[in-house]
């Protein structure tokens, strides 16, 4: 209240209240949110800070005044609802989604100078290719590293690459931010400016830190794909009788730990890489500090402490604390320092720092600011000589935070989307072919996924069976424990208004008998020739009379026979398998009959 944020955690909590009584799925919390005791307490997260000892002040600091960030996962298919919400209950004039900038970066500032000064598309792709494939790299880091590229900038392309090099960072575009929205106390253009796209899109013609500068309200509004397969996945258990509600689960689930001890994590968020599985299977973890842990330790730079942690895990190797009150901080960790709050706790334990203080140091040791360090250690050393810890003992604990500080990871994050990973692991144990029919929808658009999540079915003993028009959706769903029926909207050039036709049609008059059959009774408008040949190829009318090659041939005089059908009137008790004058001058020879 006294910061003046006591208005954005209530509009916060109002549509995040809103997407819950509305059966959206909303992330149990993200970032360091899950740290406030009031974003638990209004529903905004559903992580209890008390349990897993979180602490407010890495969320919100009274010491460092700056904008408070709520960052709220939606199902990635019903977030624009929320975000429609919000512009009827806060005003359309008011609300809107802000502008993104994309810069000209090392590849696509070459790709672009060269076409302007006229070089060959093959001569500028060389020149980009030469480029290392690095995030973030500038062309001058590149041409320390490429010797390439260096020899290029030197022969017929220095002019190109001297010009690259003036453009470098320039912005280039504009674009929607992909979750980004502003919320303004009265109309927009009291504040800023806005854009109109090329699409009649409206944004904010100031980007997200043009914003904050301002002091306007920012919201991000995350998709997360892992939600909607959640969803999907209860909605199919729910539909066949059962009754899953996953706020109740209580973690304790040997089974489910099992399931990651043996690293059978294909789908199971934040788990899935093939080094995340093979240091699962070594760490065998037990409680759900320890996916809480693994979540925060596999990133770069902390991933150097991972076998350590599972050797003291395993008892392979001794847990030692420098000093005895570092010990109830880093007990759950085994002895390391893994989160930023612990960094916070041991200074806040040790020298007696506020909780405030403890994250002023934190964020300098992480930033390598050296001036305030060098600040901070010694009303560090000082603090702990009051605690009665001896100046040597007392630097040695500051050394130690010091190198963790700059690899620790945020707890509150951690555990809010380990509580997702144990949500999908425990859907994977007890209801598999539900969750990995969700799963599959979910990807249905991405090949390559689909291929890893069907290799991992045969794994688990449940067959993905081939389309078939008579007996498939357009989504994928269980048949039973041990099959899942294919989603035909995975079937490339099959849409789904044409399935909706197909599928509506099969419910209310039964399954198709012939290709003939078929076209004579849905919407041919949507259900065209290119429809029936992808169907045809990939086996999805298998179940009909004829040969695939058969049907192929057939489409043409299917589709015509199927107009005539539908043109005629008082034609609904023809004998479609029979003879009928309709069809004597239809097709000469014909490869099935109608």
């Amino acid at each position: 209240k006294n910061m003046g944020f006591a208005g954005y955690f209530l509009i916060t909590a109002d549509f995040v209240k809103y997407a819950k009584t509305s059966s959206i799925p909303v992330g149990p919390g993200r970032g360091s949110a899950a740290g406030s005791l009031v974003s638990y307490a209004l529903g905004i997260t559903n992580i209890d800070p008390l349990k897993h000892d979180l602490l407010f002040e890495r969320f919100l600091n009274p010491d460092r005044i700056s904008m408070p960030d709520i960052d709220i996962d939606f199902c990635i298919e019903r977030r624009g609802e929320v975000i429609d919400y919000i512009k009827k209950q806060y005003g359309e004039e008011s609300v809107t989604q802000i502008i993104t900038f994309g810069k000209m970066k090392a590849k696509q500032v070459v790709r672009d100078v060269g076409r302007v000064m006229g070089y060959s598309f093959s001569e500028v792709d060389k020149i980009a290719k030469a480029i290392p494939n690095e995030l973030n790299i500038t062309l001058d880091k590149a041409l320390e590293k490429s010797p390439d590229l260096r020899k290029m900038s030197e022969g017929d392309f220095k002019e190109l690459i001297d010009h690259s090099k003036v453009l470098e960072g320039m912005h280039r575009h504009a674009s929607t931010h992909a979750a980004g929205v502003v919320i303004a106390p009265s109309e927009l253009t009291d504040y800023i400016p806005l854009y109109k796209s090329s699409t009649n899109d409206i944004t904010s013609q100031y980007d997200m830190k043009g914003l904050e500068e301002l002091g306007l309200l920012k919201m991000d509004f995350l998709g997360l794909r892992n939600l909607t397969v959640i969803d999907k996945a209860v909605a199919l258990v729910n539909a066949n009788g059962g009754n899953v509600d996953l706020e109740q689960l209580s973690f304790e689930d040997e089974k489910v730990y099992d399931l990651f001890a043996k690293g059978n994590t294909i789908g199971i968020f934040q788990f899935e890489s093939s080094g995340m599985r093979e240091f699962l299977k070594k760490l065998k973890p037990t409680v759900l500090e320890d996916l809480i842990a693994m979540n925060a330790l596999y990133r770069p730079g902390p991933m150097e402490n991972i076998d350590s942690f599972i050797s003291r895990k395993q008892g392979n190797k001794d847990i030692k604390y420098l000093h005895k009150l570092l010990e109830p901080i880093l007990k759950e960790t085994y002895g390391i320092i893994v989160y930023q709050e612990q960094v916070m706790q041991i200074a806040h334990e040790v020298a007696g720092f506020t909780l405030a203080e403890a994250d002023i140091m934190r964020r300098a040791m992480g930033k390598k600011i050296q001036s305030l360090m060098e600040e901070l250690s010694l009303k560090f050393v000082v603090g702990a000589e009051k605690n009665g810890i001896k100046k040597k003992k007392a630097e040695e604990i500051f050394s130690l935070i010091e190198k963790f500080a700059q690899y620790g990871f945020n707890k509150s994050h951690s555990t809010a989307y380990a509580y997702v990973a144990y949500q999908t692991a425990w859907l994977k144990v007890h209801y598999p072919a539900e969750f990995m029919s969700a799963n599959l929808t979910s990807e249905m658009r991405n090949i390559d996924r689909v291929v890893v999540l069907i290799n991992e079915c045969k794994k688990m003993g449940i067959e993905v069976k081939a389309p078939d028009l008579n007996v498939s959706f357009e989504d994928f769903r269980p048949i039973d424990k041990q099959s899942i029926s294919y989603g035909l909207n995975a079937i490339k050039n099959v849409g789904s208004k044409a399935l909706e036709t197909i599928i509506e049609e099969r419910k209310k008059g039964g399954t198709y008998k012939t290709i003939f059959d078929l076209c004579s009774r849905v919407d041919l408008q949507k259900v065209n020739k290119r429809v029936l040949e992808s169907l045809i190829m990939s086996g999805s009318l298998d179940s009909i009379e004829g040969k695939r090659s058969e049907q192929f041939l057939s489409v043409d005089d299917a589709i015509k026979y199927g107009q005539q059908i539908q043109n005629q009137k008082n034609l609904s008790q023809v004998d479609l398998f029979g003879s009928s004058n309709a069809q004597s001058d239809l097709i000469k020879t014909p490869v099935l009959q109608p």
